[in-house]
């Protein structure tokens, strides 16, 4: 079988940041469509990743199934990520729900020395101490049941996230669309059963629908699958830092939802670690 596009495309270094931060901005719509659609958040994780299955099978069209472990372990980490971030929207705050989820790059840090045999800076490791710190912030604002639930699933999903980066960083020799492929058929599959719950009849539901399977997570992922073979792990954890900025400011305009003034704390400590940390680096590799 000849070598797919996705395996044999070749980028600098700052076409793949490029690429990563276009990523970002696509992935940052994520909040304010998913709070928009009245529907079960299994419903709309699962419904999105369909619509984003069919984009992704149209791009690839023969996609190359080894079935190894990084193929397989990057499809769950996958599902679960998709599946937990849009709990964790609809339980809680839009803001709360991405700043948790970015604490990815606390688990790539911890992991992909043992995993990857990727070299981890003294610098990275100060940034994992704040973005911990950071993170406890988010617990001091008052919660509802489903706020706490809400903020448990973002954490859980950022975990999920960093596996996703790591088991991808793992096939860089190859094509690793593939995954995301497999991933979403995945989450399609375990959420069916509760499309038929409230089904939407508006059409403003399924035009935002539309966007996210097609632009928030297929196109986007598709940018994603390309670009993280040409940096490291924690880079591609790192690099889109404008995601979790502009997500809740998307949120907060069109809907008027305020995050908690102790998540507002929480984020900009953990953003400003991580961008400290971008910014460190770009300057001494100059």
């Amino acid at each position: 079988m000849a070598p797919s596009f996705f395996a044999t495309t070749i980028l600098s270094r700052r076409q793949a940041v490029a690429l990563l931060l276009f990523t970002a901005v696509l992935w940052s719509l994520g909040g304010l469509l998913i709070k928009s659609i009245h529907w079960n958040p299994l419903a709309i994780a699962g419904a999105r990743s369909a619509i984003a299955a069919v984009l992704l099978a149209l791009v690839i069209r023969r996609p190359h199934f080894h079935w190894s472990g990084a193929q397989v372990g990057a499809a769950f980490a996958y599902a679960g990520t998709v599946i937990l971030f849009v709990l964790a929207t609809r339980l809680t705050t839009a803001a709360n729900a991405i700043l948790l989820q970015y604490t990815s790059p606390v688990y790539v840090a911890l992991l992909s020395h043992w995993f990857l045999r990727e070299k981890i800076r003294w610098i990275d490791w100060a940034t994992i101490g704040a973005a911990f710190a950071g993170m406890g912030l988010f617990f001091l604002d008052t919660l509802s049941t489903a706020g706490f639930w809400g903020n448990a699933a973002a954490i859980a999903s950022g975990v999920s996230f960093a596996w996703l980066i790591l088991l991808m960083r793992k096939q860089k020799e190859g094509s690793t669309v593939e995954s995301v492929l497999l991933g979403n058929i995945l989450a399609a599959v375990l959420c069916s059963p509760f499309y038929f719950h409230d089904f939407p009849t508006a059409l403003s539901d399924w035009s935002a629908l539309l966007i996210l399977g097609l632009v928030q997570i297929g196109l986007s992922y598709i940018c994603y699958a390309i670009a993280i073979k040409f940096v490291t792990a924690i880079e591609a954890s790192l690099i889109p830092v404008v995601e979790p900025i502009l997500n809740p400011i998307w949120v907060m305009l069109f809907l008027g939802e305020q995050p908690g003034a102790w998540a507002v704390v929480g984020g900009a400590v953990v953003l400003g670690a991580v961008t400290a940390r971008s910014l460190a680096l770009t300057i001494r590799d100059r």
